[in-house]
């Protein structure tokens, strides 16, 4: 009888086959200690798309793309999640226009040209026989092109450039910055141009073809980023979005007019799991609502804004809402503990119970990460600072867990005698 080191199937070249895939749970009878897993190594099956467990890797700026073309940096940064067990990885934001980036050097998907460097990052995620990938499909609006932030700063505190904006010189395209309206985000910022009823066409139009390349791809999920100061942020938030036509003022449906239109159109030619981000709140001081103001009295974007919004997103049929917060408002200010944004989360959970629920921020304790799932507060966390610092973070939550997950092949003798299935 032979016995073959077996391929993964799919793969461009040789990969062994990993049985179960990396970071699925060993069944109770090939380990006794997993009769009963805990609620962040339970599956997640949305629109037949089956996530191994609950820990998902957050989308991460990398700063690192060539004219929106991944690299092998990407392929290295994604791969290596891919072989630690996450039970989705989510690439950085990725813009559907040129103009739409961050800085110069982030990810895009507004040519054909760069479907292939992603392709291969895709097969290779799924040769692990796990996790699944997706991407964040963005774009910046008045805080593009910007530089990236160790090219502004670094950690020591040193200023290394004057301005935010990313000029000409350096490769931006300062004169060609879009918003909802013409309310730069902050001193040294890009002075944004006000969107017309044809621009926003022509980011629409953008976003679809960028879907299509998805689908060309492989990808298994996309998320649409509405937070963070971003565009669909931007024209949700009434301190970004003073317009006074049907897109935007004190109205909140005027200001929710665009982004759910797209996301509509999004949800019209994708048939696998949807999912958005949103800032649940603008974090600015005061009310977020005017008790004098009847229905239009908002001053800044906030949680009951997010419980409507979120209610529009499951109606539309968005599998899930990742819920983050901040990035809008130039002055915010907050305190950053573990697991800080949990809070919101869990009150649009409430408010929408139908719909499936992330939550993200200082979330690094794995006991505490599961509580927030077996508590109800959310359905899945989502962790990126956390992973660069400890990328084996699943198998830290295994051990402290009590639960016995498949490590690669290739890492197992690694994990043997923690491990141990047999």
């Amino acid at each position: 009888m032979a016995h073959i080191n077996k391929p993964a199937p799919g793969a461009d070249q040789y990969l062994p086959l990993n049985e179960p895939g990396v970071g699925i749970s060993y069944s109770k009878e090939a380990h006794a200690a997993n009769a009963s897993l805990p609620k962040i190594f339970q599956p997640l099956t949305l629109r037949g798309v089956t996530f191994h467990n609950r820990v998902w890797v957050a989308p991460m700026c990398q700063y690192s793309s060539d004219n929106g073309h991944a690299t092998d940096w990407h392929f290295v940064h994604i791969g290596g999640f891919a072989t630690r067990g996450l039970g989705a990885i989510c690439l950085e934001a990725t813009s559907v226009v040129p103009e739409g980036r961050i800085s110069p050097e982030d990810a895009g998907l507004w040519t054909d040209t760069q479907i292939p460097p992603l392709q291969r990052i895709v097969k290779f995620v799924h040769s692990q026989q796990g996790p699944k990938v997706g991407v964040q499909l963005s774009h910046a609006g008045r805080k593009a092109s910007t530089l990236a932030p160790w090219v502004f700063s670094d950690l020591a505190g040193t200023w290394h450039a004057p301005r935010r904006a990313a000029l000409k010189d350096d490769n931006g395209w300062p004169d060609e910055v879009y918003g909802p309206s013409t309310i730069p985000f902050a001193k040294g910022y890009p002075e944004p141009k006000e969107m017309s009823e044809e621009h926003l066409q022509y980011v629409e139009d953008s976003w679809i073809k960028a879907v299509e390349r998805c689908k060309t791809i492989g990808f298994d999920f996309i998320e649409i980023h509405a937070a963070h100061g971003y565009l669909l942020h931007e024209f949700l938030s009434p301190i970004s979005n003073v317009r006074i036509d049907k897109y935007g003022g004190k109205s909140l449906e005027n200001r929710m007019r665009f982004p759910l239109r797209l996301i509509k159109r999004v949800r019209s030619v994708w048939d696998k799991p949807l999912i958005v981000r949103l800032s649940a709140t603008d974090w600015k001081e005061g009310p977020e609502k005017d008790e004098s103001g009847g229905e239009d009295g908002w001053n800044s974007w906030g949680i009951e804004q997010s419980k409507i919004f979120v209610a529009r997103l499951h109606e539309l049929g968005v599998d899930l809402a990742d819920i983050s917060t901040g990035g809008n408002y130039y002055a915010q200010q907050f305190g950053v503990t573990e697991g800080y944004q949990v809070p919101f989360a869990a009150d649009i959970k409430k408010a929408v119970p139908d719909i499936q629920i992330g939550t993200v921020g200082m979330i690094t304790d794995p006991k505490l990460a599961n509580g927030y799932l077996e508590e109800g507060k959310a359905d899945v966390v989502f962790l990126a600072r956390e992973l660069m610092r400890n990328p084996n973070w699943v198998y830290r939550a295994a051990l402290e867990l009590g639960v016995a997950v498949k490590p690669a092949n290739q890492y197992e003798r690694g994990w043997t005698e923690i491990f141990d299935k047999k």
